[in-house]
């Protein structure tokens, strides 16, 4: 395995040095006049910066003949599955605990009606600005414009023409070489700067900003997608990350390890690394042996950090549905909104443990309006009638179906989703509730991973009654968002004599 030290250089601590022996020079000098010191300070600068320069490409030279002979065949693993047992078509129904009578001053003769309370229609709190469309960091001079919609947001970038090299006539090491060495001889540093500079307005983590840097290389190589491919690469590489490229006789393939493990994504592993083939089109990849390399580039060896810690900053295309359900006698309906934009870029992502949904954070604009309906429910009541009034709406105000029945294949959904699609399952619903239960109550929430099914528990400051156990000292009690009409402390009957592992969830 090869890799080049990039920081403590020889060349690079001579240019500090010499930085510092000028600024004592300057201590001790004045006598020459300004115009001469800033030509002879321009002269220097020159001369570093083409000494950094050599450094740049002797290390893109060393990494462009490694990538000529360190190939070898490989055979990928297939994607892993999270969980090969079936999940139950039908969810069974619990006999309803019975409804505590009115409190009144008086017996009201008139007849009985059931309220109907409906939430009022709230516009979205803490709306993120929509950001203008930025001027590029740096204009060249021959460069080339592109233009692209990314999730609603209008953004323009200019490129050096040099980033796009001839289509490849046949796909081998020597090419991937050649490749490698055309696109060190471009100005890659300035699309890397617009691109590092769109990070922040944007919100982006990791694996938003990977599907901009996707985008780009699209704009470039429209058509082309192994050129495409090795943009990326190339790209994420210079942005220090530790991609890696494979292929076979037609396919130029992406290979990226993460911090997280993924599922259903063919692998690698290198040096107990799994390095996973990811597509940012949502196709579907099925390599079977290819050539690939172990090694890597000086100073890249950034992993994907795949967690939903940042939502990212769309131009809103506001969707809505009304959601109803019935507690202690009252029917209620709350409006639910949601962000299609977001929706898309949800769907982008790969399979993962389900752990990461239940950390993932919610978009204000989307969280705000259904918190706020949802707050004047659980006030004033108990921790044990507001749990239950949460798992009543989560229970019963969404269809059950099951991941393969909608989708086909196995499919976690981030509480956005839930707003969105129309059926959600099992773990769909503990996600969603775990986090109405945080953000409403405050209380503390555990994910319950069963075979084929997924739950949830509850930490009550006050003894309740029912199914609990005690995890890391403390008592939870099970709260099951699927189990329709079950309260707290009621367990599923399939599920009652099985030890579940226990979802550790920390905001």
């Amino acid at each position: 395995m090869i890799g080049f030290a990039v920081s403590g250089t020889p060349v690079m601590n001579k240019i500090k040095l010499s930085v510092i022996g000028l600024l004592l020079s300057g201590l001790t000098i004045s006598t020459t006049p300004g115009a001469d010191n800033r030509s002879e300070f321009e002269q220097w600068m020159k001369q570093e910066t083409g000494r950094f320069q050599e450094y740049k490409d002797k290390r893109d030279r060393e990494f462009t003949g490694f990538l000529k002979k360190q190939w070898q065949e490989m055979q990928t693993f297939q994607g892993m599955v999270r969980d090969k047992t079936p999940k139950p078509i039908k969810i069974p129904i619990a006999r309803p605990l019975p409804v505590k009578p009115p409190v009144t001053k008086a017996p009201d003769k008139s007849p009985v009606k059931i309220p109907v309370v409906k939430a009022p229609i709230l516009k979205p709190a803490l709306e993120k600005p929509v950001i203008t469309k930025p001027e590029p960091i740096i204009r060249l001079p021959a460069g080339k414009k592109i233009k692209l919609d990314f999730y609603g947001q209008s953004l323009a970038f200019s490129y050096d023409p040099k980033l796009k090299v001839r289509p490849l006539n046949v796909i081998n090491e020597d090419a991937m070489s050649r490749h490698w060495s055309a696109l060190s001889l471009a100005d890659y540093d300035s699309i890397i700067k617009q691109l590092q500079a769109m990070r922040k307005p944007l919100e982006l983590n990791d694996w938003a900003y990977a599907l901009l840097i996707n985008d780009v290389a699209k704009g470039i190589y429209p058509r082309q997608k192994n050129e495409r491919t090795l943009l990326i690469w190339f790209l994420l590489v210079k942005e220090g990350y530790s991609a890696r490229i494979a292929y076979d006789s037609n396919r130029v393939y992406l290979l990226l390890p993460s911090e997280q493990q993924l599922y259903a994504s063919p692998y690698f592993t290198f040096d107990r690394v799994r390095y996973y083939a990811l597509s940012f089109e949502g196709e579907k990849q099925s390599p079977g042996k290819v050539f690939t390399y172990d090694g890597h580039y000086p100073g890249a060896n950034k992993s994907l950090d795949m967690r939903l810690n940042k939502t990212m900053n769309t131009q809103r295309k506001q969707r809505s549905r009304s959601l109803k359900f019935k507690f202690q006698g009252q029917n209620y309906i709350i409006n639910a909104s949601y962000d299609e934009q977001t929706i898309q870029f949800l769907g982008t992502y790969p399979q993962m443990d389900i752990g990461m949904y239940f950390i993932a954070s919610v978009n204000q604009a989307t969280a705000s309006p259904l918190l706020d309906q949802l707050r004047p429910l659980v006030e004033g009541k108990s921790e044990q009638d507001a749990v239950n009034l949460l798992l009543r709406f989560v229970q019963t105000a969404f269809q059950y179906r099951t991941d393969e029945g909608q989708f086909g294949m196995e499919n976690y959904l981030f509480p956005e989703e839930t707003l969105h699609y129309p059926y959600s399952d099992c773990e769909d619903r503990s996600v969603f509730f775990a986090w109405l239960v945080k953000s409403l109550l405050g209380l503390e929430v555990v994910g319950l991973n069963y075979p084929g099914h997924v739950s949830a528990a509850v930490r009550f400051s006050q003894p309740v009654s029912g199914d609990s156990f005690s995890y890391k000292g403390r008592t939870y009690v099970i709260t099951d968002p699927t189990y329709i009409n079950a309260s707290a402390g009621m367990t599923m009957p399939a599920h009652r004599k099985i030890s579940p592992e226990v979802i550790n969830i920390s905001f």
